[in-house]
């Protein structure tokens, strides 16, 4: 089969002085690279604190050139069960069809005009894999990136809805790193929160993060400052 797979698992801790550097939470990915272009991205997040506590799978296609074409995610928030649903991208139009117990049956559909860079999955490798829109080639800027979400929520802990958000991103440069994981040769990113309502109607701490500096763009760490104050390690990879 004419196909190939990037897999492993992410540490999540805390920074929070009552919690230093204690397990929060943790998620295991696996990306199929195929021979036709597609990537699949799997997902399974838990996240332990704060309260209530989250449990996500998605799953995460794009086409060739990393056009994002269908999203599907399967929430549960507190040990109870939030919401299911699935996003796709049509040509000006992202879609949403989604059912949870307080939205009841859900069918959305939103245009739009110009260019996205992907769908907001939540999960930390989703967002190393976002990066993969930016021309490093130009050196270090700022770009702004666009994206459509399931949840505006900064832990995607909200039942399955469109929601777009435009945030800043930085590259910072190329830096080797030291992990559990093993030794990456990683590009620096920083995403920053500059919009006038935030996502969710909260800004987004600051969020630097490091990436192998390869076509795969796997998370290898980085945190959240602010009143989230976390930080996430790669702890095992296969590839």
């Amino acid at each position: 089969m004419n196909h190939r797979t990037v897999s492993g698992r992410i540490r999540y801790t805390s920074k929070k002085p009552e919690m230093m550097d204690r397990e929060r939470g943790r998620e295991w990915f696996a990306f199929t690279h195929h021979g036709d272009g597609w990537a699949i991205l799997r997902a399974r997040c838990e996240i332990e604190e704060p309260e209530p506590t989250v449990l996500r799978d998605i799953v995460y296609a794009l086409g060739p050139n990393g056009r994002p074409n269908d999203l599907h995610v399967h929430l549960t928030v507190g040990d109870a069960f939030m919401g299911t649903g699935w996003l796709h991208q049509g040509d000006g139009y992202v879609e949403c069809e989604s059912f949870g117990p307080s939205i009841g049956r859900l069918s959305q559909r939103v245009d739009y005009q110009g260019a996205i860079d992907g769908f907001g999955t939540h999960p930390i490798v989703g967002d190393g894999y976002l990066t993969s829109r930016m021309d490093v080639s130009k050196g270090p800027h700022r770009r702004e990136m666009r994206v459509f979400l399931p949840s505006p929520d900064h832990r995607g802990a909200t039942p399955p809805m469109i929601a777009e958000v435009r945030i800043m991103l930085d590259y910072l440069g190329n830096e080797r790193v030291s992990v559990a994981a093993g030794t990456f040769d990683c590009r620096h990113f920083r995403f920053v929160d500059e919009s006038s309502d935030g996502m969710g109607g909260k800004t987004h701490p600051p969020y630097d993060m490091w990436v192998t500096a390869d076509a795969d763009s796997v998370f290898v760490q980085g945190g959240v400052g602010g009143y989230m104050a976390t930080w996430y390690e790669l702890v095992e990879l296969d590839r």
